[in-house]
């Protein structure tokens, strides 16, 4: 096939290949770089996505176009076998599905990003987390796709193909069933978004911000600085709890007072709570009572709630309470009561202590 090919074209031919080529190849950069150089402008100016759209699919030209174009243009130039003029011409495709891959990609990732950028700020980690989930799950449908049409313009049965893919299929699903099992898991994270990336989450006694959710596992920075990874499967079967969607904190303050503390102080001391409480921006006031009667103190209660999820916010608050407390009951002259033992000891009876000396 050389020596006819060789044959069957002149110097004149190759010539008139090697320079068609080159006209088109230096012809293709300029065109490339003057219509990107155009589309950013017009981006920078414009406030409208099409041409954004259109420069950043552009911008995944690669060299493949160049040389798709190139085989073409110089099979017009020569003479050439019908096998070879065959191969080349499905050569000239395979390049150009490549090209057109890259620039579904391409597209894909601009729609996703564009798609997913709209919304309120405190969203961003479950926006982030969706885009990335779709846009792998996307480039994997669209490649598989490329993948096909590739084979089958080389002549490949690509029906017979997908039907043993099918069979196999079946058969490898049973053995990665743990893999697909976290990977559908992962889809349910990315649609139901039950947590997103940096979200604070509680998991049975395990707890930390998520930093990643990826298609097999997801990882939580704790609070100690260590990084845990769980399974995605596992982490939908736990019961979960996500502080960052707390509304408002409920908080319990419970105090104890001495048992010698007089009755009219006791009925100035859910005010004083109260007060103490109402003093704080943010906070709601729901109750204070004398709750009951402890092992060594009278033991009062207040509920109230804190208008915000920052734990710093709310343990300043607290701190706050407190201290106004101390003050208050000082000034009252109201003590807290701590854990005592008052030990009576009954003087024994003259009968007791005869019976008790004829005993010895």
């Amino acid at each position: 096939m050389t020596r006819e090919l060789l044959s069957a074209n002149t110097l004149q031919h190759w010539m008139s290949a090697l320079l068609a080529i080159s006209i088109f190849l230096m012809l293709f950069y300029i065109l490339r770089r003057m219509v990107l150089h155009r589309l950013q402008l017009l981006s920078r100016t414009t406030q409208t996505v099409v041409d954004d759209f259109f420069y950043d699919v552009l911008s995944a030209t690669r060299v493949l176009l160049a040389g798709a174009v190139s085989l073409y243009i110089a099979q017009l130039f020569l003479v050439l076998p019908a096998p070879l003029e065959r191969t080349i011409d499905r050569f000239v495709v395979t390049l150009l599905l490549l090209q057109a891959g890259f620039w579904a990609a391409r597209g894909l990732e601009f729609w996703l990003r564009h798609r997913l950028s709209q919304g309120e700020a405190d969203e961003q980690g479950g926006r982030e987390m969706t885009r990335s989930l779709l846009s792998f799950l996307g480039r994997m449908v669209l490649w598989s796709l490329v993948f096909l049409l590739i084979l089958d313009n080389l002549g490949l049965n690509v029906s017979a193909l997908i039907a043993s893919l099918g069979i196999g299929g079946i058969a490898v699903a049973l053995a990665v069933q743990n893999i697909l099992g976290d990977l559908f898991a992962s889809l349910s994270i990315a649609i139901d978004k039950p947590f997103v990336i940096g979200d604070f989450i509680i998991v049975d006694d395990l707890m930390g911000t998520v930093e990643h959710v990826g298609l097999k596992t997801s990882r939580i920075r704790s609070l100690g600085g260590e990084q845990i990874v769980f399974s995605n499967n596992d982490l939908l079967k736990s019961r979960i709890r996500n502080y960052k969607r707390m509304q408002q904190r409920r908080v319990v303050l419970a105090i104890g007072v001495t048992y010698d503390t007089p009755k009219a102080k006791l009925e100035t001391i859910p005010q004083l709570m109260r007060q103490a409480i109402e003093a704080h921006a943010k906070t709601r006031f729901d109750r204070a009572h004398l709750k009951g009667f402890g092992a060594f103190s009278l033991d009062f209660e207040a509920v109230y709630y804190v208008d915000s999820a920052d734990y710093n916010l709310y343990m300043d608050i607290q701190q706050g309470i407190n201290l106004q407390l101390i003050d208050d009951f000082a000034t009252l002259g109201v003590e807290f009561a701590f854990p005592t033992q008052t030990l009576h000891l009954a003087s024994m009876q003259p009968t007791e202590q005869r019976a008790v000396s004829q005993a010895s």
